[in-house]
């Protein structure tokens, strides 16, 4: 029985089996239980994944090799959430200094509160680099984790779960704040859920994924220019 699970776990293409077998299911419960928030696709999948792996004592570097095509596909992929952004343009435009007022302000917050509280915490610098791009989509996050001299794989994971927080609650959040306007929760969530929140919001209306999809790209230049600078300035 050991030696048949070893040969199945150990095939080239179980890691991209169990991710894509586990996404298809998670999209079908939360289509059939009404889209419920705490139940989103990717947030199932990821606990999904992790349970497997820690009960097969799958090593995660071994897992992240077999599903090496789903991350080259990465890449692709968030560029293609700019597509939206396109249709945005013009409004997007009009509202220039609202934007670039939010994109300063949630920024200098965003960082602000991130050092303030791993530092109180008592991270060491690296941990505190390593924090830095959380809010930036994984595959410029992963970049950034490699520039700023951090921990990659844990900012690639701090990344995703700042992402599915920010999708799973983002929404509920802003309709307890009675924001209404889809461009505003649009632009919420894609600043603080990135890619994976601009899934989300594309669910609910062209108009909220396209400002969504343009918070993302916007903060993920911003924060590519800005934190160089931000880990030089903490010793980095």
């Amino acid at each position: 029985m050991n030696a048949v699970l070893d040969a199945v776990t150990t095939a080239p293409g179980f890691g991209m089996f169990l991710t894509v077998g586990a996404y298809v299911g998670a999209v079908q419960l939360h289509h059939r239980l009404g889209r419920p928030a705490l139940l989103a696709p990717v947030f199932v999948t990821m606990v999904v994944v992790a349970l497997v792996l820690h009960l097969l004592g799958i090593p995660y570097p071994d897992y992240l090799a077999s599903v090496s095509v789903l991350v080259i596909l990465l890449g692709p992929a968030t560029v293609a959430l700019a597509l939206p952004l396109l249709r945005s343009g013009p409004a997007l435009l009009a509202s220039c200094w609202a934007v670039l007022t939010t994109l300063l302000v949630t920024g200098v917050v965003s960082l602000g509160v991130t050092v303030a509280a791993t530092t109180l915490l008592g991270a060491s610098p690296e941990i505190v680099r390593t924090t830095l791009p959380r809010n930036v989509t994984s595959p410029v996050a992963l970049t950034l984790a490699e520039t700023l001299h951090g921990v990659v794989a844990l900012s690639v994971v701090l990344t995703l779960v700042s992402g599915v927080l920010g999708a799973v609650l983002g929404p509920g959040l802003l309709s307890l704040a009675r924001v209404r306007d889809p461009r505003a929760r649009g632009f919420a969530i894609g600043l603080s859920a990135h890619g994976i929140g601009t899934a989300r919001a594309l669910a609910e209306s062209d108009t909220a994924g396209g400002w969504s999809s343009a918070a993302m790209v916007l903060n993920a230049l911003a924060m590519t220019v800005a934190l160089p600078f931000v880990a030089g300035w903490l010793g980095g």
